[in-house]
């Protein structure tokens, strides 16, 4: 029988062919095949109960953007034990998103936002933002923001793509990191880690953490270094006045001033460094630990080839519309809303 890696490859080369298979069952073509399967997978071991509908006429009832992520896990196991994996003697599979990971018989995520492009997920170590996750991810793609809003609901998945654990990581975050990890390892280790430790928790709509968050992409040159500290003055002020007008908090004085600080400081890379950490242990208290050696290591060797962007609140809040420009646009903004 294959090994789990050996089938997440088949399912690698595959997608195509399997997101149109699931799209044909979506339409309610070739249920009949899957039904076994659906029955063993379905809750308490029944037939789902959008089953008829779907099989009858192509349509599933009203249901919530979860129960949609939870019929699609369901096609697509059904599709692959009829199907992908047929006659390899792959035993039945198994959906247990509790374990941590979706398809646990094959250490395989599986994500289906819509076009809002986003899904919230558990949240274990803010790390995982520059070195992934633990498993792979399939991302299909539905079109149920627009279909729910023209009953019945007729879906389809409008586009699919294979993550490596390691790209299931902030995109923007893992490239400053890269541009960053030669120079700084060899110029001083625990520097480096603390601006790993920044940029595991950062939050962009904090006015500063954005401010240092532009300082760190330019640390090797002092000169766009001073640049960005001198653009951040009008915006400090710029945004105080709009914060005012409509009754917000407006940002503490002392954000800025510990921008004009990091001037009075040379080199400046260090000034940048200490002003981010800074940050971290103001807002993060303890909280925002340094990476343990595991971390560590894996930080210095791994790829940091993240491929999302990801931030967090409660949970980790995934946005996968760079996977998907044609429909997304060219997304840039790690913190955009995800509604």
């Amino acid at each position: 029988m294959p090994t789990k890696e050996q089938l997440r490859a088949i399912i690698q080369d595959n997608l195509t062919e399997i997101a149109g298979g699931i799209n044909a069952a979506l339409k309610g073509k070739n249920l009949a095949r899957l039904k076994v399967v659906l029955n063993r997978v379905g809750r308490g071991g029944i037939l789902p109960h959008w089953y008829a509908r779907l099989k009858q006429d192509g349509t599933l009832p009203n249901l919530d953007g979860k129960t949609i992520g939870s019929i699609i896990e369901m096609l697509l196991v059904a599709l692959l034990e009829t199907s992908t994996f047929r006659g390899m003697g792959v035993p039945p599979l198994g959906i247990n998103p509790a374990r941590g990971v979706d398809l646990p018989d094959l250490d395989l995520g599986i994500k289906s936002p819509s076009q809002n492009y986003c899904t919230s997920e558990p949240f274990f170590s803010a790390y995982e933002r520059l070195l992934g996750s633990e498993h792979d991810m399939v991302v299909l793609l539905t079109d149920y923001q627009t279909a729910k809003k023209t009953p019945p609901l007729r879906l389809q998945i409008i586009g699919w793509r294979y993550l490596t654990g390691t790209q299931v990581a902030d995109v923007n975050l893992c490239r400053i990191a890269r541009a960053n990890r030669e120079s700084l390892v060899a110029d001083n280790e625990a520097r480096a880690k603390k601006v790993f430790r920044f940029l595991a928790y950062i939050n962009q709509s904090d006015w500063l953490g954005k401010q240092l968050l532009r300082l760190i992409d330019v640390l090797q040159d002092e000169n766009a270094v001073r640049v960005a500290i001198a653009e951040a003055i009008p915006d400090f002020e710029r945004k105080n006045l709009e914060f005012a007008r409509k009754s917000k908090p407006i940002i503490p004085e002392q954000d800025i001033e510990a921008l004009k600080g990091i001037l009075g400081i040379t080199p400046l890379r260090i000034g940048v460094i200490e002003a981010a950490d800074n940050w971290v242990v103001q807002t993060q208290k303890e909280a925002g630990r340094t990476p343990n050696d595991n971390e560590w290591q894996r930080l210095l060797s791994g790829p940091l080839d993240g491929q999302i962007g990801m931030s967090f609140a409660l949970q980790w809040r995934y946005n996968f519309g760079r996977l998907f420009s044609d429909t997304a646009g060219n997304r840039t903004d790690e913190e955009e809303p995800c509604e």
